[in-house]
């Protein structure tokens, strides 16, 4: 019998550490380096099936936290799943909550047992423990699932760090008693903050649960993008060769490239939807604020490169009169362009990788696409 979940090494790029491969699931065959679009509420937001498919856009992170509030994941359940609720046959990966919970730090209580929050929606209260995230996965019923773990702030101390990061192992543990369907692959979440050593520890352990995929979490959350780059390269080859490496909510196109170099295969992140609904877009030329005045006679594209629907069929005068207007359309038109900026940019860092010229691929985008510079203090 076939494994519902396995993943193929395909090559390797010879200037750095970037990988091509494949994820064999129970719905469909995705491609490494990937980056997931996030659908938090069950939806990637603007956009409808048709949009997705158009995109090929092959996996899909929905989210557990508020899957669980509303509708219920009773309801989702009783539904077929994510793939019946939302009438799609693709690929889904279902976080864990632990990020949502920690950005509830003003309603939420950390224990042993798990977490207690208050609902953002309501004020309910609610115990979310290791146990009913994986409860709760299982019932959205995605291909790939996440451990329950503690998302670490920044800045935090060495003590604190080694406590949440000891915490997060013991919840995987968990999480691993409690699961029951063999047709989810089960990935642990490594923490460990800013330290080396306890990221080192953090790896250690959780891959000793020999577990079908691992995160590393905790990245992106307040330290310097350049603490963020040293961790990811310090822990990223600790991982297995043979299993998917996966950075959580890192979104940055730069930042992204420069994690493939490290050997990550996996990512996520609201930027590209989020930019696009306040009106930032991204391009082979770099960025585009959609406010601003220059664009109110432009008959160009936003991008002449971009093969996506806005661009083939929308100047950037029309898409601003429709941003600068309010008007509702314009929000899909702009997610289509950022998405597809992010998935092609994907497609052609495996291309890169499959032609042995990755390194080259990064310093050419880094030329085109010099990162924004931080805004003075």
């Amino acid at each position: 019998m076939t494994e519902p979940f396995r993943y193929e090494m395909l090559t390797t790029d010879p200037g750095s550490a970037a990988r091509r491969g494949r994820l064999h699931t129970p719905h469909g065959v995705v491609e490494t380096p990937v980056f997931m679009p996030v659908g938090t509420g069950g939806a990637v937001k603007t956009l409808d099936n048709r949009d997705l498919e158009a995109l090929d856009a092959r996996i899909i992170l929905a989210n557990t936290y508020h899957l669980y509030l509303r509708p219920g994941h009773e309801i989702v359940r009783d539904l077929g799943g994510l793939h019946g609720f939302l009438n799609r046959d693709g690929v889904f990966l279902t976080d864990s909550g632990g990020f949502q919970v920690f950005s509830l730090s003003d309603s939420r209580k950390i224990t042993e047992e798990g977490v207690r929050f208050a609902s953002h929606i309501d004020g309910s209260r609610h115990l979310f423990t290791p146990e009913l995230s994986l409860a709760v996965q299982e019932a959205l019923g995605a291909d790939i699932i996440m451990a329950f773990d503690e998302c670490i702030p920044y800045p935090a101390t060495d003590e604190y760090v080694r406590q949440s990061t000891e915490r997060t192992l013991r919840w995987t543990k968990r999480c691993l008693d409690a699961k029951t369907r063999d047709d989810q692959a089960l990935f642990g979440i490594v923490q460990g903050g800013m330290n080396e050593d306890l990221r080192r520890y953090s790896v250690e352990k959780t891959i000793e649960l020999d577990l079908p995929g691992y995160a590393l979490d905790g990245l992106s959350v307040g330290e310097s993008k350049e603490q963020m780059l040293r961790i990811a390269r310090f822990a990223a080859p600790l991982l297995p060769a043979d299993k998917p490496r996966y950075v959580m909510g890192v979104g940055h196109p730069e930042d992204i490239l420069e994690m493939i170099a490290a050997g990550v295969d996996m990512f996520d992140c609201v930027m590209p939807t989020r930019n696009a609904r306040t009106g930032t877009l991204y391009t082979s030329r770099g960025r585009v604020n959609m406010r601003n005045a220059v664009h109110k006679n432009d008959p160009a594209p936003l991008d002449p490169e971009c093969p996506c629907f806005t661009c083939q069929n929308h100047s950037r005068a029309y898409l601003r009169h429709l941003f600068i207007s309010g008007e509702p359309s314009v929000l899909r038109l702009l997610t289509i362009h950022n998405l597809t900026f992010y998935l092609n940019m994907m497609t052609a860092a495996r291309q890169a990788i499959a032609d042995g010229c990755f390194a080259e691929y990064l310093a050419d985008f880094r030329q085109a696409n010099p990162a924004p510079k931080p805004k003075s203090q």
